[in-house]
């Protein structure tokens, strides 16, 4: 038996409502995910407006049809506003608002002057102008997980043709007033794809941000926490025992006597000086560059492409940089300096293990020169790649 439109309303309202309650219990466990939060409250909205607006095709009242236009525009532009806060990362409430009450007045105003067939079709061609804009914000940022973007765009824009047929159909009809809520082919069809499209939209958010938070634990494997920087245990996954290249050169650096730091200033002090680091060994690495901490007060730089002789160069620049900064500690101001170590790219390729070896082996012999210095690898020890794979 096929169902009635007050039965297709309810369906469509328990989807939406139980992909709410989902979306809101996925942000109480993620609360740093606040885009589920932005679309659980225009899913709430719409909710609201589909129980509103079953009352006014029960009864047809203009207070219902105004009730109901109101909590769809919000809701539909708070879920475009969640999809502007997915593409980039923060929330727009200003455009937001606009969107919603644009829509309003486009609906509403028709409808307040007794032209209830006109508001419908304004109220139909709002909706789908929203869900058309939210569907090309995941298309926008489809390029950070292709099949299930692509799979969220595809259903927002099917949704918003749906309730462009619904328009078109009561434009062809030509009343301009109804007396009742539209009732044709169209509006059955955009029940149904709304069921459908809630339906596939909820099982992909969820699984998107899934991968988002998977994503965000590898991330963080491989992120040093203080600096952002990458760890040694990223830098060795990336580069292992594979040869580098003859242009390549690996930089390490030790910020001289940082212990006495922590001992005099506390460990805070020491934190704010590591980062101060950070901040110009990132200053100094190019896109394809590779900057990490290792550990401690130890860094190295990762350069893949560098001339003859630039490495020296690069690795100067940043402990010239670095002992010019002021590093406001308390009442006081603290310099530091940085001691390094440069091992160039030779002609025979070497393990990047073996350039981190001779990179070290130069970083203390500036150690032991006096510090705040750069010295280049002698290479007296470093073992070439191909000896290093026929020992092993």
């Amino acid at each position: 038996m096929m169902l009635d439109y007050n039965s297709l309303l309810l369906a469509l309202g328990v989807s939406a409502a139980c992909l709410a309650v989902t979306l809101m219990g996925s942000w109480l466990v993620r609360r740093a995910e606040t885009v589920l939060l932005t679309a659980t409250i225009g899913l709430v909205l719409v909710v609201t407006g589909i129980f509103v607006y079953s009352a006014y095709v029960s009864r047809p009242d203009t207070g219902f049809a105004i009730g109901s236009f109101m909590l769809f525009h919000a809701g539909f532009a708070a879920i475009w506003g969640a999809g502007k806060q997915f593409l980039t990362g923060r929330l727009s409430i200003v455009a937001t608002a606009i969107r919603a009450l644009a829509a309003m007045t486009f609906s509403i105003v028709p409808m307040v002057a007794g032209y209830d067939g006109l508001a419908f079709i304004a109220d139909n061609l709002a909706i789908a102008l929203l869900l058309f804009a939210t569907a090309r914000q995941y298309w926008l940022a489809r390029a950070e997980a292709p099949a299930p973007l692509l799979g969220i765009a595809a259903l927002y824009t099917l949704t918003a043709i749906s309730f462009v047929l619904c328009a078109a159909v009561l434009t062809a009809d030509g009343k301009l007033v109804l007396g009742k809520a539209p009732s044709n082919w169209a509006e059955d069809l955009s029940l149904a794809v709304c069921i459908a499209g809630m339906t596939g939209i909820g099982a992909l958010s969820l699984a998107l941000h899934q991968w988002r938070l998977a994503a965000r634990h590898r991330l963080e494997a491989i992120t040093d926490p203080l600096t952002g920087l990458l760890n040694r245990r990223a830098v060795f996954d990336q580069y292992g025992t594979r040869p580098m290249g003859t242009t390549a050169a690996v930089i390490v650096f030790d910020i001289d006597h940082f212990k006495s730091v922590n001992d005099r200033y506390g460990h805070a002090a020491g934190d704010r000086v590591i980062t101060v680091f950070a901040e110009e060994l990132a200053a100094n690495c190019r896109p394809g560059d590779t900057a990490a901490r290792l550990g401690g007060e130890e860094f190295a730089l990762v350069l893949k492409e560098i001339m003859p002789g630039r490495a020296e160069l690069t690795a100067e620049r940043i402990r010239g940089a670095f002992e010019a900064r002021e590093i406001p500690i308390d009442d006081e101001v603290l310099k530091c300096t940085v001691s390094v170590g440069v091992a160039p790219g030779r002609s025979m390729p070497l393990d990047f293990d073996a350039m981190l070896s001779a990179a070290d082996k130069a970083l203390y012999a500036a150690k032991r020169g006096g510090r705040n210095r750069v010295e280049l690898a002698g290479y007296l020890t470093a073992v070439p790649a191909e000896v290093s794979r026929t020992a092993s």
